[in-house]
């Protein structure tokens, strides 16, 4: 079987790595104080947090989605900006999204093989991996895949057409990602009822004037069909209801039919290039555990904002090779600025002076901090289109109530906490 070579290319070796738990989200209390890792977010290099995974779920992943960068040499900004005209892209407000830049193909190469390796290796025997990519690589992850897999493991081929507006004028507009599927063994999971869909009213039409339309054979019409290796879905655009900012998010449907067709619900669905997030809520959404990793703060924080909206499913943060009291750049407020919250024990009540804290994105209540691990046990979210971040959060559990910590993010990723005794 031919192989892909590369100057570069070698046996992934071990990356020394731990996970730290930084936090525990119960989703306005749901599930509190039980310390749950059955559904994880990840924050840190996702070749780090694998090799830290192993120990646990080797062979225990049913389903895995990736979605890396995709050889593009470009840079992608987030929109952070809310009732800006979508028209005029130059008076966005932007801020840091991820790079997708690389000296040459090798240095991609060598990102992308050992964390294939990895995720083989993660995979159970009846997983699936849906590895995500356009024309910049596509062609070499294939053979990559082929040699970790085997190519007899190809399940499928799968091209996501999309349309949309286009600056080239000197070829066809590319408007398709491909979707490389790849089963760990001869027997996967296919849950092939739950994808089917309509048939088209054309075909219906033809079948109800002929019998012979289908060579003798008659589909079952109302059970629908199953869907062919072409997808059509919209992209989340700039108006799209599912927008959240975090540049090349895809589409919930999009997921939501690999999900269903390649897992079963309890299963462990992973992502380690999560993004905004589309992993997760989904697999949430369907009674799915999930198992999502990112490097960028951003990445993380958006994911943890969607999840909080979508499901009461608890989850934690943890931290690759990041160790302490608090988070990798959270700062202990001063004095004068823990002025701006207050707690009303007889409402059970934690007040946020909103003037103190300008341009806040996010915030969420501890009501017993220990000094190590913060339990969020209420939380608050800036809406993504009109209105301010809730300036109250209740606490109902008043006589659990010990040291009150809030922690706060600001949209462009100040994060900070402070105490009320």
């Amino acid at each position: 079987m031919p192989e892909l070579y590369w100057p570069g290319k070698a046996t992934p070796t071990p990356v020394p790595a731990q996970l730290n738990t930084e936090s525990f989200i119960y989703p306005q209390g749901s599930g509190y104080p039980s310390d749950i890792y059955r559904n994880r977010l990840l924050w840190g290099d996702n070749l780090a947090a694998m090799w830290a995974l192993l120990a646990e779920y080797e062979g225990q992943i049913d389903l895995i989605y990736a979605d890396p960068p995709f050889y593009s040499n470009r840079h992608y900004p987030a929109r952070i900006g809310r009732v800006e005209d979508s028209r005029r892209p130059d008076k966005w407000r932007l801020a840091e999204g991820y790079p997708d830049h690389w000296p040459d193909l090798d240095a991609y190469l060598d990102m992308l093989y050992p964390r294939v390796v990895l995720m083989h290796r993660l995979l159970s025997p009846t997983g699936s991996l849906y590895l995500h990519l356009d024309w910049h690589a596509n062609a070499y992850a294939r053979l990559i895949l082929d040699e970790i897999f085997g190519p007899e493991r190809l399940l499928n081929e799968i091209v996501w057409v999309y349309h949309g507006p286009s600056p080239i004028r000197s070829a066809f507009n590319r408007k398709h990602d491909t979707i490389l599927a790849y089963t760990r063994g001869s027997k996967y999971t296919f849950n092939v009822d739950d994808i089917r869909t309509p048939y088209d009213p054309s075909t219906v039409k033809t079948f109800e004037s002929s019998r012979k339309a289908g060579f003798g054979k008659v589909p079952d019409l109302a059970r629908g069909q199953v869907p062919e290796d072409w997808w059509y879905f919209p992209v989340v655009a700039r108006l799209h209801n599912e927008r959240t900012g975090y540049p090349t998010q895809k589409p919930e449907a999009l997921l939501e039919r690999i999900i269903l067709a390649s897992s079963n619900p309890g299963d462990m669905v992973a992502d380690f290039f999560c993004g905004s997030g589309t992993t997760p809520v989904v697999a949430a959404r369907h009674g799915r555990r999930f198992l999502a990793v990112d490097k960028t703060w951003r990445a993380v924080h958006t994911t943890r904002t969607r999840l909080l909206q979508v499901s009461d499913l608890p989850f934690c943060i943890q931290g690759v090779n990041q160790a302490g009291k608090l988070p990798e750049g959270v700062t202990d407020l001063s004095e004068q600025a823990r002025d701006g919250c207050e707690f009303d024990p007889r409402k059970g009540q934690v007040y946020l002076n909103l003037e103190s804290f300008p341009e806040l994105d996010y915030w969420e209540v501890d009501p017993a901090w220990d000094g190590r691990v913060f339990r969020s046990f209420t939380q608050a979210i800036r809406p993504r289109r009109k209105g301010n971040v809730p300036h109250s959060l209740t606490l109902t559990q008043t006589s659990d109530i010990q040291q009150i910590c809030v922690r706060l993010m600001g949209v462009n990723g100040e994060q900070f906490q402070t105490m009320i005794e």
